[in-house]
């Protein structure tokens, strides 16, 4: 009897507590406190959900951005390399006979400071020897594109230099990327330095020479082998980190594909880099007939010169034989890779790679025999070197597919 009273007592009890507490909820101020603290806890905790994790820096995405960076600058090389080509082939380098970093940006404007400028340019020997009857607005021509050229150049520097600054800041290197891109830089203040050097060797007087005033073919030739350099390694950076690379199994066949195509690169570099002496030489203008040399195979003043080395260097009759040489051999190399990659499973973007190389080494060819045939017109001549270019960045790019996978 007593334990059923106390059931019963502890029964009305909660029922009086719930009664109570639902009719303290309805109570305006309450119900308002609940409600907000009901939403604010739930948008904590979407916050809370919302937020990413902070992302690590360098990634895949500032790798793609600095990859992008590094093909324009290697754009912008080739820009000049084709400008430098048009600059020499129009016998413009020797128009500015002074070099400054900053006072020359500003080209002349008013008469007199063209004529202060043509009156410089009177005193070195191409004028005296090869244009003493040049008018000022003739000047104005290849003083221009000279400029041009100049300007260009410190563009590729800015190119350079402003985004790496940027991008360090940001943290977008990794240790081995922040070495490449100094040396990058570092090779472009070069390139500025050794352009000057090779104008300087064009406006010496040379008593004991009867040639034409011209740059030192060694001197060209190392100014645009440094800028190939350069527009080398920037190109094949930015494609490394723009082009992941594929997952190939390891055969003896593919690392001889490897070894085959590095030979073809670098037989590609130096066909390029050997016209450089052709140009420096004229070289191009000693025999104008293909596939013989004038009524021979071999000319007879071929190894002229004593002692013999010095033919391969500043005989043009020598140095347009090698270039014919060592174009062949490059086509001879090309055709071989591509019949011998026909024979493996590649990826398709190396197929794509390979057969573009093929099809370009073809019409590089074409071009560099209408060159000579038609006597080194301007338009064809500038189209040939900026075909070797393309052919150098093909084969990089054949490089870049066939590459090994990083560990």
């Amino acid at each position: 009897m007593l334990l059923s009273s106390l059931r019963t007592t502890v029964f009305c009890g909660c029922r009086s507590s719930s009664k109570g507490f639902q009719h303290s909820s309805r109570s305006p101020q309450l119900r308002q406190w609940l409600v907000k603290r009901g939403q604010s806890t739930v948008t904590v905790e979407a916050g809370a959900a919302s937020t990413p994790a902070v992302a690590t820096v360098p990634n895949a995405a500032t790798n793609r951005i600095v990859g992008r960076w590094l093909l324009g600058c290697s754009g912008l090389v080739v820009g000049a390399v084709v400008l430098g080509g048009v600059t020499r082939l129009t016998e413009s380098g020797l128009s500015m006979v002074d070099w400054h970093l900053v006072r020359e940006m500003k080209p002349p404007r008013s008469q007199a400071e063209w004529e202060a400028e043509f009156s410089k340019y009177q005193q070195f020997p191409e004028f005296k020897i090869m244009n003493h009857d040049m008018t000022l607005p003739e000047f104005k021509f290849i003083y221009y594109m000279e400029w041009g050229h100049r300007m260009w150049g410190r563009l590729v520097g800015l190119a350079y230099i402003l985004p790496t600054i940027y991008f360090w800041r940001k943290g977008y290197f990794t240790r081995s990327m922040k070495g490449k891109v100094l040396g990058l830089c570092g090779f472009v203040f070069f390139q500025g330095l050794l352009g000057w050097y090779m104008v300087k060797s064009g406006l010496e007087e040379k008593p004991e020479s009867y040639d034409i005033p011209r740059v030192s073919q060694y001197r060209l030739s190392a100014h645009l082998g440094s800028a190939l350099l350069l527009y080398c390694a920037s190109l094949w950076t930015g494609l490394t980190l723009m082009l992941p690379a594929h997952k190939m199994r390891e055969t003896s066949r593919l690392m001889q594909l490897r070894r085959f195509a590095k030979g073809t690169g670098g037989l590609v570099f130096l066909t390029a880099l050997s016209g450089a002496f052709v140009a420096g030489l004229d070289a191009g203008l000693v025999y104008n007939s293909f596939p013989k040399m004038g009524e021979r195979w071999i000319p007879d003043d071929l190894l002229a010169f004593s002692p013999t080395l010095k033919n391969f260097f500043e005989n043009p009759t020598t140095v347009q034989f090698d270039h014919r040489i060592l174009a062949i051999s490059s086509l001879t190399a090309i055709t071989g890779l591509y019949l011998f990659s026909r024979r493996m499973m590649l990826p398709r973007r190396a197929k794509i790679a390979i057969s573009l190389l093929a099809a370009m080494a073809y019409g590089q060819v074409a071009l560099g025999i209408s060159t000579l045939l038609l006597y080194v017109p301007t338009p064809l001549a500038a189209t040939h070197q900026s075909g070797s270019v393309a052919l150098l960045s093909l084969a990089i790019w054949v490089l870049a597919e066939l590459r090994k996978m990083p560990k």
